[in-house]
């Protein structure tokens, strides 16, 4: 299977989805999962069964930066 972005979630097998411990339970959540190729799916922890998008390293990497930097605190005010 061709794992690309919008994927269905439930397609992509034989991984770990992880969530943020900050999560509190209440379905507020994104899950990251590391693919056999090294890629990243994201996912909806409302809707588990997708879509699912797909990162490199490298994105995830940059978006994790920006995230630690602040850069996106607005979008959670």
């Amino acid at each position: 299977m061709s794992i690309t972005n919008g994927v269905p979630a439930e397609e992509i097998t034989g991984v770990t989805w992880l969530k943020a411990r900050a999560s509190v339970g209440a379905g507020e959540c994104v899950e990251v999962a590391s693919l056999p190729d090294g890629d990243v799916a994201v996912r909806n922890s409302r809707h588990p069964e997708g879509p699912a998008l797909i990162f490199t390293r490298a994105e995830m990497r940059a978006f994790l930066e920006g995230a630690k930097g602040s850069e996106f605190d607005e979008l959670a005010a």
